[in-house]
């Protein structure tokens, strides 16, 4: 697609621009270029470095390391998944008001930089005794041989260090996604909207491109050769990102902070729901007006109908984003429980060892070569996401457009919901069938690392349908999702939108770790202290089959909300034709 020419640029007062020459339209093209590609690849390391911690954390905290619980470390996941989306808004308040995109981006990359080296000092024993003292002995063990025996819940090792390094690693991430996904538009913007869906298209794709990478060789590494070696990756990836945006600063298109609606919308909600809190609050302002002047600068902004108008928008915009939640509930359990799931079926070997350090002591074939790494399975979904988006972009989309049956993007967020309740729904079955084999006592052996597991003999290829629903699911409602957040929103409130959007994702993650931790209570359905790290005697599919229903039930609602707003879009569409005809 050729670059705008310099004759389609508006004139100002009259005046003749020259056209750009030659040699000064290349060097410009080439900043650009530059720009962006950089943009690109900090993405894509950044992705690299958060899937590769988030992926393997399971693992980790359930290893000999840590020794955690498997619902104490499936909660620490879900927490650290949801705080780096409910974080978003933070880094894009300070970009918008204090510091501006490129320093919070730089900044964040710094907190990142020191946060995955924080976690990759607890994978040795010195920076664990030196950061978390030390580890009292919990062996890991069979399951409880009677059904009356009790041990209690050790509480989780190093828990305040690993869960200070997960919320600043979370922090981090969650600035750089919200800061430099806009900063990358800023590059484009003045070349139309076009370059900016090439250049939104590229950067999912760098983001999904940096996940293979990290699923693909960060996990082979932590689940069978280390982890210190493993937990290396994100701390080179992140530096790398670091140095390469510094590098490619001269070549960026960089712009000030110009101010937030944050504050407004703010006020508005307190008027429209406390008037009586809203005049005490008036009042007390304008008498601190009259004692302490206001030296700030001035900074142009919309006016207060408009902030009215924009409040009214976000009002009906935001019940059909809260009905989402329940979705990321379900979406977030393919980096937790699901993972959990699977270090309790059989896992197969992939490259195999020489036959002189076989062991016959275990009953499984895991002891003789490479396991598959579990977290592999997290590709299905990047792998159905890089196929049918384009197919559906260039294919399905088109066929159905020409035939008038293209979906809106709320209909297709409700598809993606249903998608998502089957997905889970069917990992409550398979989970439903593995405790059958455990009650049967049927189970084999297997070493993860250097940890022991009680595993069903069912092969882990049966978590491949729940994986790859979760990927459509993913292109049906989050896709979408976007879509709708930032074409339904204002100009002048997109960002704020975006971010609320991906704080209410961030939502749904830390609801399902509320949860986990509820039903990890005495009596509850994910309490197994008995099993000393395995999850045999725990009731995980009746977790399942509870997100399914709370996932039916808001998608009933959510279906109700979405064709009330569709009627009065369409209302409101009619009256601004008919006026425009009186007109």
């Amino acid at each position: 697609m050729p670059w705008p020419r310099a004759t389609e640029q508006p004139h100002i007062l009259g005046e003749r621009r020259p056209l750009l020459a030659r040699g000064a339209r290349g060097p410009r093209r080439w900043r650009r270029a530059a720009a962006t590609t950089a943009v690109l690849l900090v993405a894509m390391l950044e992705r690299a470095a958060f899937f590769g911690v988030a992926a393997n954390l399971v693992l980790y905290l359930n290893s000999w390391n840590f020794n955690w619980a498997g619902e104490q470390a499936s909660l620490a996941a879900l927490v650290f998944l949801g705080a780096s989306y409910l974080l978003a808004p933070v880094g894009g308040w300070l970009a918008d008001v204090y510091l501006g995109r490129h320093r919070v981006v730089t900044i964040s990359l710094l907190l990142y930089l020191a946060a995955s080296c924080l976690l990759l000092a607890t994978s040795i024993p010195d920076g664990r005794s030196s950061f978390c003292g030390e580890m009292p002995e919990w062996p890991l063990g069979p399951s409880c041989p009677s059904s009356d025996c009790q041990h209690a819940l050790p509480s989780p090792y190093c828990a305040p260090t690993l869960y200070a390094t997960l919320l600043l690693l979370a922090l981090a991430a969650s600035s750089v996604r919200s800061s430099l996904t806009s900063f990358g538009g800023d590059q484009v913007m003045d070349l139309g909207r076009d370059a900016t869906r090439r250049f939104f298209n590229w950067l999912y794709w760098s983001i999904n491109l940096g996940a293979v990478f990290s699923l693909l060789v960060g996990s082979f590494i932590l689940q069978n050769i280390s982890f210190l070696v493993g937990y290396s990756i994100p701390v080179g990836c992140v530096g790398l990102a670091f140095f390469i945006f510094l590098f490619a600063s001269p070549v960026f298109i960089s712009k000030p902070p110009t101010g937030s609606q944050v504050s407004s919308m703010l006020k508005l909600a307190l008027q429209n729901c406390c008037p009586w809190l809203w005049h005490r609050h008036a009042a007390r302002d304008a008498q601190g007006a009259h004692l302490l002047p206001d030296h700030r600068y001035p900074q142009p902004g919309p006016s207060h109908e408009e902030d009215i108008a924009n409040f009214q928008v976000l009002m009906k915009i935001l019940p059909v984003m809260v009905t989402l939640v329940p979705y990321w509930m379900v979406y977030f359990q393919m980096q937790s429980t699901y993972v959990l799931q699977g270090l309790h079926l059989h896992i197969p070997n992939i490259f195999p060892a020489h036959p002189a350090n076989s062991s016959p002591a275990l009953s499984s074939s895991s002891s003789k070569g490479y396991t598959f790494p579990e977290a592999w399975l997290l590709l299905a979904n990047v792998v159905v996401v890089l196929i049918l988006v384009p197919l559906k972009d260039h294919l399905i989309d088109p066929f159905l457009l020409r035939r008038g049956l293209l979906p809106s993007a709320l209909q297709k967020m409700a598809l993606g919901m249903f998608f998502g309740f089957t997905s889970v729904i069917v990992a409550g079955v398979l989970e439903m069938e593995r405790l059958q084999y455990i009650s049967h006592n049927e189970t084999v052996s297997q070493v993860i690392g250097k940890d022991l597991y009680y595993a069903a003999p069912l092969s882990i290829w049966w978590q491949i349908p729940q994986y790859l629903l979760i990927g459509i699911s993913e292109i049906f409602a989050s896709i979408p999702g976007l879509e709708f957040a930032y074409s339904e929103a204002p100009r002048s409130m997109q960002g704020a939108i975006m971010g609320i959007f991906f704080c209410l994702s961030g939502v749904g993650s830390l609801l399902g770790s509320s949860l986990v931790a509820l039903l990890s209570l005495p009596g509850g359905w994910m309490y197994c202290p008995e099993d000393f790290g395995n999850i045999n005697n725990c009731q995980m599919d009746r977790y399942f089959f509870l997100l399914a229903g709370i996932q039916a039930v808001t998608a009933t609602l959510f279906i109700w909300i979405a064709r009330r707003y569709e009627r009065a879009r369409q209302g409101l569409s009619v009256q601004n034709c008919s006026s425009r005809d009186r007109g």
